[in-house]
């Protein structure tokens, strides 16, 4: 496995470094246990994560496509059925390690290890995808995060993501409980060893999430899915773009 150390400090440096230094360690902690933590046998919303897979193949990532937050590697599968090359960003090398076993040697993935909101785009990419991220990114990080992803994306490039509308899928398995406020919405969740961590957790309504992108520059289109959403952007300024 080939993991590249985009940089050796995690650390960041305003007021939402211990938040998003703890969701880091939150991540590295879980990942023995995400897959089945996060998609549990028997899970009555399965059905909607093949109606966002199928989005996914009709939206077809092809060429070289940067996924953030990769996590386990569960869409690093299903972007393999499109893509040429994918640089897989995530701040856990644990992570990393279930993804490797998952993609079994495949040569077109690099595994890059990073913080998301302190890592540079190595190179230009024409797709961007993430899965269950955005509501990860603290309202503070928001324009800085899609300022990223620009300087990530090819000029005709596009972006795939997904994520939730609500919180539904977690109340029987994980449950959690809201501690933050308005201007950094954070939920507590529990390891089964029984620690503790603060994860930022921002549920986006479309009606508000596409007017905002709108005003970074991005046109986006987003489509709810049961409790989630898939959503495409691309640039306002790309030919084809509407205004």
């Amino acid at each position: 496995m080939l993991v590249t150390h985009a940089d050796g400090n995690l650390g960041l440096v305003d007021g939402d470094e211990r938040l998003i230094a703890e969701q880091i360690e939150y991540y590295r902690s879980q990942a023995a246990e995400y897959d089945e933590t996060s998609r549990p046998p028997g899970d009555s919303l399965g059905d909607f994560g093949h109606e966002l897979t199928r989005a996914l193949d009709a939206f077809r990532p092809t060429g070289n496509v940067l996924e953030i937050a990769s996590g386990t590697g569960a869409w690093t599968i299903q972007l393999l059925r499109h893509a040429s090359l994918i640089t897989a960003l995530d701040a856990s090398p644990e992570m990393h390690d279930q993804a490797a076993v998952k993609i079994n040697g495949d040569p077109r993935v690099r595994f890059v290890l990073g913080d998301v909101f302190s890592w540079e785009p190595d190179t230009p990419y024409d797709v961007v995808f993430f899965a269950n991220w955005l509501s990860h990114v603290p309202p503070t990080r928001f324009e800085t995060f899609w300022a990223m992803v620009g300087n990530a994306l090819r000029a005709s490039g596009r972006i795939f993501f997904i994520d939730e509308l609500l919180d539904a899928w977690r109340q029987d398995h994980l449950p959690e409980e809201f501690v933050g406020d308005a201007g950094a919405p954070i939920v507590h969740r529990s390891l089964r060893d029984g620690r503790c961590f603060r994860v930022v957790k921002v549920f986006w309504d479309p009606r508000e999430l596409e007017p905002k992108l709108r005003g970074l520059g991005w046109h986006t289109e987003v489509h709810p899915v049961g409790p989630f959403f898939w959503a495409e952007a691309r640039r306002l300024d790309r030919p084809g773009s509407a205004t």
